[in-house]
């Protein structure tokens, strides 16, 4: 096994010691290196020897350098391999319900634990074998995502379409003992791994040391599931079945782990028509990534940056510059609420829950509004200026349906502006908007 070495950073430690770009990186300190996980875990001692084939010999270069510092290398791809593909056929795959005119990239299955590791993504193990867990308990890699849904073996199996989900348990006790933590999800389905499915699924993994977190998420249902199994969305009732459940074992673990441990994201609270949780009741927010806690830490950052406001612009500004804020339908009521109640002189608000007819109306976080949505909806509102969740672009500033931003403005004829999560953004994006100098920190 060997990794074309594309370029070395200059002055770094490899350059130094003379390795190239055109090199092949054999191994380290006498180890294969699989991939980036192995690269970085194994160059991050003082002393080092780098083996690398250039041409048809093979050499050795001794390094020194400062612990954990670079090497300098730089390789093809940024994971030194390819990504590891899902196996599963859940009963709720999102790919599979994607319209016929969804970008290629967005039909990619991929269930790297690796990327779960270095970027947070839910992960369901079931293509990891035994090998593997040692080699992840050996590079101390902590801590993971795991994609649970369920803990009962058989319907995990019926769940993720495999018979290889039947090994979780086994699994993340294998993981715990090694010390190893990780972060689960459950994407809940009405009536299948809801009721006493939950309970036990609660139950089993707040018994194991290693799991830190469980995030409850009511499954997202599109309008293109043509063919695919008959699911739908959870009724109000037992959304609040879900969620009063989860209250009772947040009870009994906060006294008996010291963390509340399961934490329904803000779409089930929603859906109950039951009050977010206080600031507090998140603990470090360690789920917000899905979906848990953004609406109650949105809440909480404004509030604390709008009272460092001076008194004479928290005020209410029905002739201030027109402002609308485009958001999802389930985050709407809660956003206006948050506007209103924290009014800023100099800005007129509206706040506008736009329908998702991309991916279908019952699809309705801010996340997946696309630029034609967008555009569409928001053509006819009197405003100065639109403001969205940096949420509905890519890096790059592509919406879903491969709309720019850029195209938007076009069509929209006035300014979108993307805003950070962090409610000091909102906060600033309204001040600059509305022709203040003041800026929150």
């Amino acid at each position: 096994m060997s990794h074309l070495i594309v370029s070395v950073d200059p002055g770094s430690p490899a350059a130094r010691a003379g390795i190239r770009e055109g090199d092949r990186l054999m191994r380290i300190g006498g180890a294969n290196v699989v991939d980036f996980i192995d690269y970085q875990a194994l160059s991050a001692q003082r002393r080092l020897t780098v083996r690398v084939r250039r041409g048809e010999a093979e050499l050795d270069f001794p390094i020194r350098k400062d612990e954990y510092a670079p090497l300098g290398l730089n390789f093809a791809t940024p994971m030194m391999s390819g990504t590891r593909l899902c196996c599963n056929k859940c009963l709720f795959c999102f790919v599979d319900q994607l319209p016929s005119n969804a970008r290629d990239t967005m039909r990619v299955k991929d269930d790297d634990w690796r990327m779960s590791l270095m970027m947070g993504n839910y992960v369901t193990l079931t293509n990891v074998s035994d090998r593997e867990l040692d080699r992840i308990i050996e590079r101390r890699c902590s801590p993971l995502y795991i994609s649970v849904h369920c803990t009962d073996p058989d319907l995990r199996t019926h769940v993720l379409g495999t018979p290889r989900a039947r090994r979780l348990m086994g699994q993340l006790q294998r993981l715990s003992d090694g010390g190893i933590e990780f972060h689960c999800q459950c994407v809940l389905c009405p009536g299948i791994n809801d009721g006493p499915a939950l309970d036990r699924t609660i139950r089993e993994l707040s018994a194991l040391k290693g799991a830190r977190s469980l995030a409850l998420v009511p499954v997202g249902l599109t309008g293109h599931r043509e063919g695919l199994t008959e699911l739908r969305t959870y009724r109000p009732e037992e959304a609040r079945a879900v969620v009063a459940l989860s209250e009772q074992w947040r009870a009994k673990l906060l006294k008996e782990r010291g963390t509340r441990f399961v934490f329904p994201s803000d779409e089930f609270y929603l859906q109950a028509d039951w009050p977010i949780p206080p600031d507090e009741a998140y603990e470090d927010y360690e789920q917000i990534d899905d979906g848990v806690g953004l609406l109650r830490l949105l809440d909480a950052e404004y509030q604390a940056a709008w009272r460092e406001l001076p008194e004479a612009l928290r005020q209410p500004a029905p002739e201030g510059k027109k402002l609308a804020v485009a958001c999802g339908k389930s985050a709407g009521d809660f956003i206006r609420a948050l506007l209103q109640d924290y009014p800023v002189a100099g800005a007129n608000i509206s706040v506008h829950a736009l329908e998702n007819t991309f991916f279908g109306p019952t699809v309705t976080v801010s996340g997946l509004i696309t630029g034609g949505d967008l555009t569409r909806q928001m053509a006819g509102v009197d405003c100065e200026a639109v403001l969205i969740t940096t949420c509905m672009l890519r890096d790059d500033g592509v919406f879903l349906d491969d709309m720019t931003l850029e195209e938007a403005i076009r069509r929209l004829g006035k300014p979108i502006v993307p805003v950070g999560r962090r409610g000091e953004d909102l906060l600033n994006a309204i001040l600059e908007l509305s022709g203040s100098e003041i800026r929150i920190n």
